[in-house]
């Protein structure tokens, strides 16, 4: 198998693709923005553009994804090295100013996403496409593998009530699309005006993993340090709207769920039988105890699961994930909690229901629902999105 050749990598080595970008250029990107070489984005455009790379910006989790979850911001600053203006897009502002625009011929993002719609970089490259909306600025993606494949759907659709930072289109939980064909369905569901140029990978295929591509995994956040994290966390995000430990504070964050008061093996036996129950295959969730070094339940024994992946194609995440969520609220009673905390900037309502895009899904795992009624909700709305991904797929 080829190994794949990402949009950052022709940039670096292909001339008809480094004339595509043009003028005074700024570039988003973050720690896992790299050629197959490890050497980084801001490294090849100041090499080949020189001074006509003007400034830089940082997603959520900053430039050098060194910030944590939820509404710690990063500051604006001067790069000591590029000796160029960095700007924050999660910060006061999630949106590019006219100010951070002003001189822009060219905006360009090289982000590694991860495949799941409350993953906030495909957020902020909605709101960039909006602060672009009828500007002079040509917007060019440079693109890179879904690392959770391009063909496995999962999960309901956002409804729009419940649009979000975590939420900015209508798309299923596991949405199976490029950062490029996620610009594509943005200019599809909401027809702004901006000159998009998209440069596709060369020998990505839809079916494959990030583990097919032959591509160095570099943690795309903080709390995602593996490639089974990233296939996993399409349902283990669900935990950060309740008071189950979603693992972080330990080296398995998002692989491994828990909480104080709770015996292993006991509880691993009941969820092997819900997953049974409920059809869940390509995983197994094996005892885990673990010992948070910060955020819940720090410095706490607590106990769980941690969700092994044996087969990344069969493995439905997603509903796993609520089956664990019911299956923790069964065992803790009161002990467990939907989050009243601020959410990713929303302070009036749930954040489990701003995770999933709508409340019904809370209220299947209040009220012990039955498999056939979460695989009706997973349902809403997916014929019309498939429709839509369909004509924005760039890749076979």
């Amino acid at each position: 198998m080829q190994r794949v050749i990402t949009g950052l990598e022709q940039f670096s080595t292909e001339k008809n693709i480094q004339s595509r970008i043009k003028g005074r250029t700024g570039l988003l990107c973050h720690a896992a923005s790299l050629t197959p070489d490890f050497e980084h984005a801001a490294i090849h455009f100041k090499k080949i553009l020189g001074k006509n790379l003007v400034s830089l910006f940082g997603p959520q989790h900053g430039f050098v994804t060194d910030v944590q979850d939820n509404m710690i911001e990063t500051k604006h600053f001067i790069h000591p090295y590029f000796k160029i203006p960095v700007y924050s897009l999660y910060s006061e502002t999630r949106i590019p100013t006219d100010e951070m625009l002003e001189g822009l011929d060219t905006l360009v993002i090289d982000l590694q996403d991860v495949g799941t719609r409350v993953y906030t970089y495909i957020t902020t490259l909605g709101l960039i496409i909006d602060s672009l909306h009828k500007k002079n600025i040509k917007l060019v993606i440079l693109d890179r593998p879904n690392p959770v494949s391009g063909n496995f759907v999962e999960g309901n659709v956002l409804e729009p009530e419940w649009k979000s930072f975590v939420g900015h289109l209508e798309m299923p939980m596991r949405h199976a699309l490029t950062m490029g064909e996620v610009a594509k369905l943005k200019m599809l569901q909401e027809h702004r005006d901006v000159e998009i140029d998209i440069v596709t990978m060369k020998n990505w295929k839809r079916d494959m993993y990030f583990q097919d591509t032959g591509l160095p995994w570099v943690n795309p956040s903080p709390n995602l340090p593996t490639m089974e994290g990233s296939i996993a966390y399409c349902g283990t995000v669900l935990f950060e709207g309740c008071s189950v430990s979603e693992g972080r504070g330990t080296t398995r964050s998002l692989e491994i769920l828990g909480a104080a008061g709770i015996e292993p093996f006991a509880f691993a036996d009941k969820v092997k039988e819900k997953m049974q129950k409920f059809g869940i295959e390509g995983a197994v969730c094996r005892p885990q105890a673990f010992v948070p070094t910060f955020h819940k339940y720090a410095g706490k024994t607590c106990g769980g699961v941690q969700i092994q992946i044996t087969d990344p194609t069969r493995f439905e995440a997603w509903k796993l994930g609520q089956i664990l969520l019911r299956t923790f609220k069964t065992e803790l009673g009161n002990d467990f909690q939907w989050s009243e905390k601020p959410y990713e900037y929303q302070f009036d309502r749930l954040a489990i229901d701003f995770i999933n895009g709508s409340e019904t899904l809370r209220h299947w795992v209040d009220n012990d629902g039955t498999p056939e009624a979460l695989n009706q909700l997973a349902q809403r709305g997916m014929p019309k999105y498939l429709e839509q991904k369909k004509s924005c797929e760039l890749y076979s």
